[in-house]
This record gives C-alpha cells, sequence and structure tokens, in this order.
C-alpha cells in the first residue's frame, strides 16, 4: 500500500516514538513488563508488512541502513568499551554459542526425519528439487550467515524455485525465534532462575557500565554530536573503503577463503568496524561515550531493528506450511539443546541468547539480542558471530550430509 521509502521511514520513526512515549507512562508499565518495547520496535513493523501496508521486500530501507547505519551503531557500542569488564564475561559465551551450533546440525537431519514420517510428500523431491537441498541452505545460514548459504547453494545446487521457498523459511523461522529471544531479554532474571544460572557477573559488568556512565556524563554539545558522527560515519567510510580492497583481492588470489566466507563483503565492514571500534576504545577517544556514544547507536539500532522487522512476512507460511513446519521443529530443538545445556552449566540466558543469535541470525541480529541487555555488550554478539562465519560453511556441509543420508 505504502511504497515511498520516505513515507515508511517516517512511519517507522513514529511507530518508534509512540512505543518509547508509551514506555515512560506510568499507565503502560504493565504492559511493558510483559511485552518488552524492544519486541514491539520489530514486530509492529512486520504486522504491517505482513498486511500488506508496507513492502519489506522491496524497500531500500534495510540496505540503507545495515550499510550505514549497523557498523556506526557497532563503532558506537564499542568505542567506550570497558574491556576489563568485559573480559569479567568468561567462556560461558563461546560455549553457549558451540552448543547452539551443534543444536543447529541435529536440529536439521531430526527436523526432516520427523516431518518426513508424517508427511512424506512435504519432503519428496528429485534431483534440484530434493528438499534436502535447500535445507541445506538454511543450516549455512544458522550456523554462519548470509555468505554461508550461498556458499552451500553453490554446492549443493537446489533448484531456484526450492530455494526461494528456503529463504522465507530461513527469514520468518530466524526472526521469529530473534523476537522470543528479545521478549526473553525482558525477563532475564526469571529465565536465570529457571536455569540455576549464577548471572551476577553479567550483572555485575551492566552495573559497572551504567555507574562509570552516570559518574563521568556530561552535557553534550553540537561539537560532541559532530564528534560522534565523525567516529561513527568516519569508522564506517573507513571499512567500506577497506573492504572494497580487501574483498576482491582475496577472491582473485584466494578463491579458497570463500568457504571462510572471508570474501564476503558484508564479514570485511562488520569486522573492520568493529575493529576501529574497538582501536579507539583504548585511546582518549573512549570519553565520546560519556557525551552519549551508546544513546546515539542505541537510536540507530532501534531503527535497523524495525527495518529487520519488515522483512518478516507472516503469510509466507501459507506458501508450503510443511517446509515451516520443519523449520519450526529445527528452532525449536536448537532452543532445546541449549536450555538443557545452560541449565546443566548453570550459563546466563544473556550467554544462551547472544549465542544462539550468533548462529542463527548473524552478527546483525546477535548485536541487537546483546544490546537487548546492555547496548556495550553488543561487541560481544559481533564477535560470536564472526566465529559463526568462519564454521558455517563446514557445519552446514555435514549438516547437509546427514539431511541427505536420511532422505534416502
Amino acid at each position: 500500500m505504502i511504497t515511498n521509502d520516505a513515507v515508511v521511514l517516517g512511519l517507522l520513526m513514529l511507530i518508534l516514538a509512540g512505543i518509547f512515549y508509551t514506555a515512560s507512562q506510568s499507565g503502560w508499565k504493565r504492559f511493558y513488563s510483559i511485552i518488552p518495547p524492544l519486541l514491539l520496535c520489530y514486530f509492529i513493523p512486520g504486522l504491517l508488512n505482513s498486511f500488506g501496508i508496507i513492502n519489506g521486500a522491496t524497500s531500500q530501507l534495510y540496505p540503507v541502513v545495515s550499510k550505514y547505519f549497523l557498523p556506526a551503531c557497532l563503532v558506537l557500542f564499542t568505542v567506550g568499551m570497558d574491556w576489563k569488564s568485559l573480559t569479567k564475561l568468561g567462556p560461558k559465551a563461546l560455549a553457549a554459542m558451540l552448543i547452539g551450533t551443534a543444536g543447529i546440525m541435529i536440529g536439521g537431519p531430526v527436523a526432516l526425519w520427523i516431518v518426513g514420517t508424517v508427511s512424506p510428500a512435504t519432503v519428496a523431491g528429485e534431483g534440484a528439487d530434493a528438499v534436502w537441498r535447500g535445507l541445506a541452505t538454511i543450516a549455512g545460514s544458522w550456523i554462519g550467515g548470509g555468505a554461508n548459504q550461498t556458499a552451500l547453494r553453490e554446492v549443493f545446487h537446489p533448484s531456484d524455485a526450492l530455494f526461494s521457498q528456503m529463504v522465507a523459511v530461513d527469514v520468518l523461522i530466524a526472526e521469529l525465534w530473534m523476537a522470543a529471544l528479545i521478549y526473553g531479554a525482558g525477563i532475564a532474571s526469571r529465565v536465570d532462575t529457571f536455569l540455576g544460572a549464577d548471572s551476577r557477573t553479567v550483572q555485575e559488568v551492566k552495573e559497572h557500565l551504567d555507574s562509570d556512565q552516570k559518574a563521568n556524563e556530561q552535557n553534550p554539545m553540537l561539537r560532541d554530536y559532530i564528534f560522534l558522527a565523525a567516529a561513527g560515519f568516519g569508522a564506517t567510510g573507513i571499512a567500506h573503503g577497506l573492504a572494497e580492497i580487501i574483498t576482491p583481492f582475496l577472491a582473485q588470489n584466494y578463491p579458497a577463503l570463500e568457504k571462510y566466507s572471508l570474501t564476503s563483503n558484508f564479514f570485511w565492514v562488520i569486522s573492520i568496524a568493529t575493529l576501529i571500534g574497538i582501536l579507539l576504545s583504548l585511546t582518549p577517544v573512549r570519553k565520546l561515550e560519556y557525551y552519549g556514544a551508546s544513546r546515539l547507536g542505541s537510536v540507530f539500532l532501534y531503527v535497523l531493528v524495525a527495518t529487520i522487522g519488515m522483512q518478516m512476512d507472516l503469510g509466507a507460511v501459507a506458501d508450503n506450511p510443511g517446509l515451516f513446519a520443519i523449520g519450526l521443529i529445527w528452532i525449536s530443538i536448537h532452543g532445546i539443546i541449549l536450555i538443557i545445556a545452560c541449565k546443566w552449566l548453570k550459563i546466563p540466558f544473556f550467554f544462551l541468547a547472544v549465542g544462539s543469535q550468533a548462529n542463527v541470525g548473524g552478527s546483525a541480529s546477535a548485536s541487537v539480542v546483546a544490546a537487548a541487555f546492555h547496548p556495550s555488550l553488543a561487541p560481544v554478539g559481533v564477535l560470536l558471530a564472526i566465529l559463526g562465519y568462519a564454521i558455517g560453511t563446514y557445519g552446514g556441509y555435514l549438516t547437509a550430509l546427514m539431511m541427505q543420508w536420511i532422505s534416502t
């Protein structure tokens, strides 16, 4: 219905403003104690897309926001990072991430077997239309990211029609899962109680970051906003410039690195932007945090969340409900394995959520989920997602072989 991106952007900003306004009112306190504001920022644009009011598939807002706002957001979150505090989080984030990877690798074949037992027609298909070939691309996406998905598409060659269906399954299921994790972030203390996890370390880091910010907070002037914009978008420009040099060089001279996603331009933009933020945090530029670096980064983050939500289309379920059943069972197995392992190892929900999203969603959504706990924790999601890019093709390949075996 609305095709003008300027109008869509204005609508999204009004939605964000409405959510933040109501969240600040005492009369809405009980509502937002059940439904986190961040979840609404994600879900309402998804409903608009699902009902045809806007079209997330044709809009250029997400490509623009992910290209410019996401790297700047990561720099602004990272520039004020207290890395000594972050190291106190320990190895549990890595453990949760790898357990999540195992959950994806186990969940795919099991989900295919379950649905195939109930409805053999759903998993039927020969040659390029064999369902397991399409599911292989989802495995690459859910362990690594888009580059890994593309790599496995080239390896297993699903038909174009099958691949388009898999993209719909990938996007919708991944975004529903992200919504669940964002909701969980709003009730993290209750989830930690269920897990029997000691989240004091995470809480101490959050409280230290908050107290440090409050103790040194400054009233920013115009020049400070200019400095913040220069840090965020300057680093973004450098990241894009270097990525345009690195990516074609590696693709031409070291094509074998494609299986590690090292020939992906987006991978290098995100990685370089994060690295610049880390380096700046070791210099006096870190003081930009006291002038509102993470708050400006949060503005960019919420715009990013709204544009991500625009990609969700609940109506796509009707195209092939059987494939979505595979996706739902698959992600459920991933979640159950994570919950059982985290309860056994007493790993806090923060690590469960960020580790899971580093697999299923990649750097963009992993940083969103991490920042739902605290803006300065966003780099944890990025660093874990980078690991996912490195192992995504291998993990997805092994998962595909298991699904092929089950299909024969």
